[in-house]
Order: structure tokens, then sequence, then C-alpha cells
């Protein structure tokens, strides 16, 4: 594997043997394409992607990120020609602000935000008066105060879509307080905390057992925060889009989400 510096990001071309990916290859010369993710765990399963890529006659270079701003400002810069880390509330108000013009081109997986605890064993335990930790930033905690609704907790006003606040909170039958805290330290307060709504990775960095703490989790079905492969709109269409998507949407890279990941993360396509 080699690396290169770009933002605290390095690059590695893989090429190996996969499973057929039930479709011709893309050309007969190899293409090679530039794809962003997040640096950590993700890396081994595009490590997997990569190999399936070759049988399609796609090389991918994958580039890694240690911020969340990085990959689609370096896509739109077409410094990439996809990136693969963001669901679509993130990628909305990214090309809202920034003036992107990125599109999803096929699912990858579901990270659920979950509800934690140390004390309760169900959601029916939570005592009233409860103190709950969720994360401050805009998108985040508006969709972990979406699921204390969901939970029966709270209720928010419809008017606040996606990202309600603790002000947009109109009926709290159990009286719980709202401690807004930052995404990384949340799952670290746990302990002071009746309960904490955490990101999967925050959880599994904070020490959390994802499968025995957790007493409440989003649904994958109709949800918003499905992540996926985007690329620059006026690439969607292109003949590399299909297959690179084929070669993430394939059982051995579904298995490696399940085996990485253990059940933390899902995959998100049929």
């Amino acid at each position: 594997m080699s690396f290169s510096a770009l933002s605290r990001r390095s690059a590695l071309a893989l090429l190996g043997s996969a499973p057929f990916l039930g479709r011709a290859a893309y050309a007969a010369a190899p293409q090679t394409l530039r794809v962003g993710i997040m640096s950590g765990e993700d890396e081994d399963i595009w490590r997997i992607v990569t190999e399936n890529a070759a049988k399609a006659g796609l090389i991918l270079k994958i580039t890694t990120f240690s911020d969340y701003n990085g990959p689609n400002e370096a896509l739109f810069e077409h410094e990439l020609d996809a990136n693969a880390f963001q669901h679509g509330p993130f990628l909305a108000a990214q090309n809202s602000a920034s003036n992107f013009h990125i599109v999803p081109v096929g699912n990858t997986y579901f990270a659920p935000i979950g509800l934690y605890a140390t004390r309760w064993k169900s959601v029916a335990d939570l005592p009233k008066n409860a103190t709950i930790g969720v994360p401050n930033d805009p998108s985040n905690e508006g969709r972990a105060l979406k699921l204390l609704q969901t939970l029966g907790l709270i209720k928010v006003s419809d008017s606040a879509g996606l990202t309600p606040t603790a002000l947009d909170i109109t009926e709290n039958p159990r009286n719980i307080t709202i401690r807004e805290l930052d995404a990384g330290v949340v799952g670290r307060a746990l302990p002071d905390l009746d309960a904490a709504v955490v990101n999967t990775e925050w959880a599994r960095k904070a020490g959390i057992d994802v499968e025995k703490q957790r007493i409440g989790q989003e649904s994958l079905q109709n949800n918003p925060y499905v992540c996926f492969i985007a690329v620059n709109e006026a690439d969607h269409t292109t003949p590399w889009v299909a297959p690179l998507v084929a070669a993430y949407q394939q059982p051995n890279v579904r298995q490696a989400l399940l085996d990485v990941y253990h059940g933390a993360i899902v995959p998100a396509w049929s």
C-alpha cells in the first residue's frame, strides 16, 4: 500500500481477484478512478471493493480523509471521481452551503444512531426526570431527537423538519432533560447520564458495547441517513458509475461489513 499526503489522506491502489460481478467489464483497457473515503475501518471494506472493481476493468485509487468536509470539497474540485462516506441530509447541507453539485448513485451501508444506557436495560426502564445526552451539531441533534420521538419519549414540532433542537420539543411526559454535548464527548459521558444518543462510530470509539448497551435504534426502512457512493452531477450517467456501484454491492462486501463492524453497521442494498 502506498501513501500520499492530501490533508491527512492516504492513497492506495489494490488489484486482485474477486467474484465475477455479473456484468461485462467496463472497458477493454482498465480505467483508474479516484475514490475518497474516511480513514479507519472503511479502508478494510474498500480493499475488497477495489478487488471486485478490477474484475470490471476499474482500478480504484482510494484516498482517505480524517475530516468530513474534505471528501466533498475534493470531489467538487475534481481531485476525486467519487466518494463514499455520507448520508442524504449531510450532502444536502453541503450542497446548499458550498454550492456543490454532488449526487448519490448507489447505497453502501446504514449506521443506525442508537440510544445507549449503562444502568437501564430498556426504554421502559428509564425513570422520570432522566437526563439523556445528545450530540450538539444540528444534523445529529435533530436525528437524535427524532429517535427519542420514535421511541415514545418526547414529541417534536413537525415544522422543524430533520433538524429539531431541544427548543422544538412539544411534549415531554417524562420530564426528560436533554443535555447537548459534542458528538465526540456524548458517548464518553454515558456513565454520568441515564442514557445517550450516540452515532455508531463514536459509540465504538467510546468503548460502548453496541449490542449489549443499546436500548433503542433507528430503523433502516425509509431512513434518509443511508450512506452512499456520490459523484459530481455531471458524471452520474458516465459508464463507470454502474460497475463502481456494483463492485461495492457484492456478497463479499456485505459479509465484510458484518464482520468488521459486528452488526453496528448494516448493508443498505437488496
